[in-house]
């Protein structure tokens, strides 16, 4: 492995924001992509970002197979894609207190800083689905199109939202 190689190496993340410190953000020196997850028990989906982290795009519905096939496929994702860090939507009442599902998607993001390495930080995702589903209306696509596209833009619509809200946003989510 040579000097370059070594800055490509993962990290692992840190404590979830609001638990001890937070993982520091990936610098713009660090090459690689950005992976926003849209976390669901069932399935997830996934938005990856261009290299230079300023666009977002739909990327996959993941179907959930276990902990040992997953981990394979989100180690595989940031081998693929050059995965510096993951951003996890928190779906969080509109008062900012967190729901069941956020305290899984928190459960979640640390398992899969575990299993592949990456930092994880965690974003605000209230009304990301909803967004994304009166997208998808709007282009006229029939239910079932539309269902098997809802994650992935899910996730591409809270991504894009992180993407123009660094160093803007407040640590955690906050009532609206």
């Amino acid at each position: 492995m040579n000097d370059e190689d070594e800055g490509m190496i993962p990290q692992r993340a840190g404590p979830p924001p609001g638990v001890g410190d937070s993982p520091p953000p990936v610098s713009r020196e660090r090459r690689g992509r950005i992976a926003g997850i849209d976390f669901g028990r069932a399935r997830i989906g996934i938005a990856i970002t261009d290299p230079d982290r300023t666009l977002a795009s739909p990327h996959e519905n993941y179907a959930r197979r276990g902990p040992v096939a997953d981990a394979r496929r989100f180690q595989q994702l940031v081998q693929e894609e050059q995965v510096v860090l993951f951003v996890v939507g928190l779906p969080v009442h509109l008062d900012g207190r967190e729901s069941e599902i956020s305290r899984e998607a928190r459960q979640f993001g640390s398992w899969l800083a575990e299993a592949t390495g990456v930092p994880v930080e965690y974003f605000d995702e209230r009304f990301s689905t909803s967004e994304a589903h009166e997208l998808l209306k709007a282009a006229a696509w029939k239910h079932s199109r539309r269902k098997r596209k809802l994650d992935m833009l899910a996730a591409q619509v809270m991504l894009s939202a992180y993407l123009e809200s660094r160093g803007k946003r407040p640590p955690t989510p906050g009532p609206l």
